[in-house]
């Protein structure tokens, strides 16, 4: 029998109100997980494991080129971690987001990995995979029927720029991984994936108030990031009816009512909405009670299902080749005239090169230590003491990319402003080469959120037999 119709069977036959207990192993699986925390929440038996694999915050590049984030290794690591930890307890495993964006490839590689770890450490049970790529042409036919939202300020994308994007990917919801679930699957594998819907579906399985479960989910999935002081440490969720309990698997991190709470602001433009395809969880009339001062118990959300489902979407696309020019200053006469200098410096370059090098390249600057992290409203009265330029230009190649910033490396160095005491060197380069191919460059084409008649086509649900 199935963990899950172990699970659901269990419940079936216990009281109203029975605690459920979910196990959060990593808030991002690849970047190592704790041992003993883990093995903390190991000890607690709880009655599924969960775990996100990605997230959007790495930018376009590891959706754009089909790559993960993390590093093969670690990545083996912690998927032997939690799939052997759910064996061991024959609970369901169920992990969101696989290999960092999403999309078919990273899912595909996730998969490779799991069915090795399978084999090697003599591992059988049902796996259920859950694809997220969403076709261009349903796209295109949401722009021309006037259902899609642009997130932010990105313009809709052209018909051009949907077949540039080499990956394009929904964001599933709960209802994607009940219906792995109800394929009595023992671990769910799915791409693209919203946070909360890990650790939500099961408690929707066994009629858990929605409210609660999603808040829940939504802290949980972060592991104990929620706690003072915040941690990477697997972090144990005990949804008791209408309320939840939260406790951190390191007795050194406390879940606080105001830790908790603060993390509401986490990734939301709003604290008091957390929307996902199916409607979202609002949060105006919470309540966090410390039981001790390592636990805080949550009361309050409800659940609003939305009158019209939604998926957001993303999709990258190729810019080019990048590669980056490396240098601090610290005459103040520079610092000051810096404004002047990167825009001459640019024609300049521009000029010298001709027609070496294809004139579609891009070459910016930015001037860390003054405005390369905030934009401020106004220029510092006093200017800082050094700064830290990092030059960028994408080019067609990576070798054109490369000549355009060596160039640019020597122009600068000697380039003259007024004030300047030395023609030696504006510059100082922290090694050498200052300028460092990083390889394909890529840009968001698609960040919008897509109006839905119907959620189960999009996701498909794959079964297979380790």
């Amino acid at each position: 029998m199935s963990a899950i119709r172990k699970l659901r069977d269990r419940f079936e036959s216990k009281p109203a109100g029975t605690p459920l207990k979910v196990l959060a192993a990593s808030g991002q699986l690849g970047y190592g997980i704790p041992d003993t925390a883990f093995n903390e929440g190991l000890s607690r038996e709880p009655d599924f494991i969960g775990c996100d694999m990605g997230s959007v915050d790495p930018g376009p590049y590891y959706l754009g080129a089909g790559k993960m984030a993390t590093a093969e290794v670690m990545t083996r690591h912690d998927l032997r971690t939690v799939l052997n930890g759910a064996r061991k307890l024959d609970v369901p495993l169920i992990i969101g987001t696989a290999g960092t964006a999403g999309a078919k490839t990273h899912l595909d590689q996730t998969l490779q990995i799991i069915r090795e770890i399978a084999q090697e450490d003599d591992l059988h049970f049902r796996l259920a995979s859950i694809a997220a790529d969403i076709p261009k042409d349903m796209v295109k036919q949401a722009l021309r029927d006037d259902r899609m939202k642009s997130l932010g300020t990105m313009a809709d994308p052209s018909d051009a720029d949907l077949d540039a994007t080499t990956n394009l990917v929904g964001q599933m919801g709960t209802e994607a991984f009940q219906r792995a679930l109800k394929m009595d699957a023992d671990v769910v594998i799915a791409g693209r994936a919203c946070d909360t819907a890990i650790f939500t579906a099961i408690p929707a399985l066994l009629n858990f108030p929605l409210g609660p479960a999603m808040h829940m989910a939504k802290i949980v999935e972060c592991c104990s990031i929620s706690c003072t002081p915040g941690g990477r440490d697997a972090m144990l969720g005990t949804l008791e009816g209408d309320t939840f309990v939260l406790e951190s698997m390191n007795p050194e991190r406390h879940a606080t009512p105001l830790s908790v709470a603060a993390h509401g602001l986490y990734e939301q433009a709003d604290p008091f909405s957390v929307r996902e395809p199916e409607g979202a969880v609002r949060l105006e009339g919470i309540e966090f009670d410390a039981i001790d001062g390592h636990r805080v118990r949550a009361r309050g959300a409800q659940w609003e299902s939305a009158s019209q489902l939604s998926v957001k979407l993303e999709g990258a696309s190729l810019m080019g080749e990048r590669g980056v020019l490396l240098a601090g200053a610290c005459d103040p006469n520079f610092i000051a005239a810096i404004d002047d200098i990167t825009p001459a410096l640019e024609k300049t370059v521009r000029e010298l090169l001709g027609d070496t090098v294809r004139e579609d390249f891009s070459l910016s600057f930015r001037v860390y230590g003054r405005d390369a992290v905030s934009l401020w409203p106004s220029a510092p009265e006093t200017p800082p003491h050094e700064v830290f330029i990092m030059g960028e230009c994408i080019a067609a190649t990576a070798e054109e990319a490369r000549t355009v910033l060596t160039v640019c490396k020597q122009y600068f160095l000697h380039y003259g402003f007024p004030g300047r005491l030395s023609t030696a060197g504006n510059l100082a380069f922290p090694f050498t080469p200052p300028e460092v191919v990083t390889g394909p460059a890529y840009r968001f084409s698609v960040y919008h959120v897509m109006e839905v008649d119907d959620l189960e086509s999009l996701f498909p649900v794959v079964i297979e037999e380790l």
